[in-house]
């Protein structure tokens, strides 16, 4: 009767997570993407191969004070410099997205320096279909991009790519 009792879980367990929204999950088996360049002013993100090549472009949303660097927490800014992914999340409020590196010391250091804190919580994300119509920039400082092109970019843009955000 346990036998029969776990059999049925592991059933129903695998029935279960085959609703789930594996349709977001892609695969990539092209050239890896060894960067990732911003550019704040075109709204412009570009995934860079090796050996420099333009892998895909993509139009996108900044913080809601896109001018600038981001320096204190609620600035509404999204960060300049050199950045790297170090997360990812699958179950994201804007259907997936990957950590940036923000802050890194020297963001630290100078909010401190200023008596503030320099924030977080910097992502490149979808929409999520809830901040369609918002206008061209309207996240907290992140990078914005379409549901279906952060679905390619989360395949294709390892922990620990480069990212370079330019003014």
């Amino acid at each position: 009767m346990q036998r029969r009792s776990l059999i049925m879980g592991l059933s129903t367990l695998s029935l279960l997570a085959a609703c789930g929204d594996s349709g977001k999950f892609k695969s990539y088996s092209g050239e890896p993407v060894s960067q990732v360049h911003v550019y704040k002013k075109k709204r412009r993100m570009y995934l860079v191969s090796v050996d420099g090549k333009i892998l895909k472009e993509y139009k996108i949303a900044l913080g809601g004070n896109p001018i600038g660097k981001k320096q204190f927490e609620g600035d509404g800014k999204t960060p300049e410099g050199l950045y790297f992914i170090d997360r990812r999340n699958p179950n994201s409020a804007y259907h997936l997205s990957l950590g940036i590196s923000y802050p890194n010391p020297s963001d630290t250091v100078f909010a401190e320096s200023q008596g503030k804190r320099p924030g977080g919580d910097i992502f490149i994300h979808g929409r999520a279909g809830k901040d369609k119509g918002r206008g061209k920039d309207w996240t907290a400082g992140c990078i914005a991009v379409r549901d279906e092109e952060i679905e390619v970019i989360y395949a294709m843009v390892a922990t620990g790519t480069p990212v370079f955000i330019y003014p």
